[in-house]
C-alpha cells in the first residue's frame, strides 16, 4: 500500500510541470492563429463595425496583451475556473462536464470492448503460433486496424441503421423520450451499440496483436520450457504462464492508446451527433473559441495523465519489480 501511494506521489508531482507545458503551448498555439471569437461571431451575424468588434474585445479581455491573458488564465485555472465560453456563453467548466460523461461512457465501453475481446483473441492466436487459428485471426486484425474509423462508422450506420434499421442513426438516447431507469439505460446502450463498435474494432486489432506477439516471444523463455518438463498442461501454460507475461505491453499500450483514442472519438461522436467531448472540440474550433478550446485541451491532458497513472499502478501490480524501483526512488 505504501508502496502505491509512493508511485502516485511521484507520478503526480511530475505530471505537474508537463500539464503547465501543454497550458503554456497550446496558449502560444491559440495566440498564432489568425482571427478570435469575435470574428467568428460577427461573421455569424453579418458583420459589424470596429467600434463593436473593439467594445466586445474589452468585454471578454482579449485586447491585453499576450502575457497579462496567459497569466490571467493560469491564475484563474488554479482556482478551477477555466473562463468563459464566447460562443455559448456559459461558464467553460460547465459545458465540459455537461459533455463529458457521454465521452467517458463512449471510451470507457469502447476501450472495455477493445481491451478485453483483443486480448482474448490475442491469446487464442499465440496459444498455437503459426497455426492457421493465428494466421486467420492475425490477418483479420490487419483489416481492422487498416480501415479508417469514420469509414468503418459509416458502413455500420448504413448497414444496421439504415438498411437493416434494427439500431438508432444518432445521437445518445432518444430526445424528449421521458424514459428511466432501466428503460433510459437500454435506451442509450441501443444508441451506444454503432459508435463503440466502429471506436473498438479498430483497437482490438491492435491489442490482439500486441498480445499474439507478446505471447510469441514468451514461448521462447526458459521457464516456459521448464514448465513443459514438468509436464503442465498446455491450457495451463498458456493461461498462468505466458498469458499473464504477455499481457505487461498489452496494459502499457492500453496507457498509450488513451490519447488516441480521446482524438478517435472526435470523429465518431461527429457521425453520430454525439453531444460530447470531441465534438464541443469541434464547435469550439469552428467558432474559434480560444477559451473553450484551452480547456478542452487542459482536461484532455489531465484525464490522459490519470490513466497512465492507472496504467502505471496496474503495471507495478503486475510487475512488483517495476513497481519497487519506481516507487523506491
Amino acid at each position: 500500500m505504501n508502496r502505491a501511494l509512493r508511485l502516485i506521489r511521484r507520478r503526480a508531482i511530475s505530471s505537474i510541470p508537463v500539464l503547465l507545458i501543454v497550458i503554456v503551448l497550446t496558449f502560444l498555439l491559440l495566440e498564432s492563429a489568425s482571427g478570435d471569437a469575435v470574428d467568428a461571431y460577427l461573421l455569424s451575424i453579418g458583420g459589424g463595425d470596429a467600434t463593436v468588434a473593439q467594445s466586445l474585445r474589452q468585454a471578454y479581455g482579449l485586447d491585453q496583451s499576450m502575457p497579462a491573458r496567459l497569466w490571467l488564465y493560469v491564475s484563474s485555472l488554479a482556482k478551477l475556473d477555466l473562463g468563459w465560453s464566447v460562443t455559448f456563453g456559459r461558464p467553460v467548466l460547465d459545458l465540459i462536464l455537461e459533455r463529458l460523461p457521454n465521452t467517458l461512457l463512449l471510451m470507457g465501453s469502447a476501450t472495455a470492448l477493445s481491451f478485453g475481446l483483443g486480448s482474448a483473441l490475442g491469446i487464442l492466436a499465440g496459444a498455437k503460433p503459426e497455426s492457421l487459428r493465428d494466421r486467420a485471426l492475425s490477418t483479420v486484425s490487419l483489416i481492422l486496424y487498416a480501415i479508417p474509423s469514420f469509414w468503418l462508422g459509416l458502413v455500420l450506420s448504413i448497414i444496421f441503421a439504415v438498411q437493416l434499421r434494427w439500431l438508432p442513426t444518432s445521437g445518445i438516447e432518444t430526445i424528449a423520450s421521458g424514459k428511466t431507469g432501466l428503460t433510459r439505460a437500454a435506451d442509450i446502450a441501443a444508441h451506444l451499440v454503432l459508435p463503440v463498435a466502429a471506436l473498438a474494432l479498430i483497437y482490438m486489432a491492435l491489442f490482439l496483436r500486441v498480445t499474439r506477439a507478446g505471447m510469441a516471444e514468451v514461448w521462447r523463455l526458459d521457464f516456459v520450457l521448464f514448465a513443459r518438463s514438468k509436464g503442465l498442461s498446455r491450457a495451463r501454460i498458456v493461461l498462468r504462464h505466458v498469458a499473464r507475461n504477455a499481457l505487461l505491453p498489452l496494459v502499457t499500450m492500453l496507457g498509450l492508446q488513451s490519447a488516441a483514442m480521446l482524438g478517435g472519438s472526435v470523429v465518431i461522436e461527429s457521425i453520430f451527433a454525439i453531444p460530447g467531448f470531441g465534438r464541443l472540440a469541434q464547435e469550439a474550433v469552428s467558432g474559434r473559441d480560444a477559451p473553450l478550446l484551452m480547456g478542452i485541451i487542459v482536461v484532455s491532458a489531465v484525464l490522459v495523465i490519470c490513466v497512465n497513472l492507472v496504467v502505471d499502478i496496474v503495471y507495478a501490480a503486475l510487475d512488483p519489480r517495476v513497481g519497487a524501483s519506481e516507487s523506491g526512488g
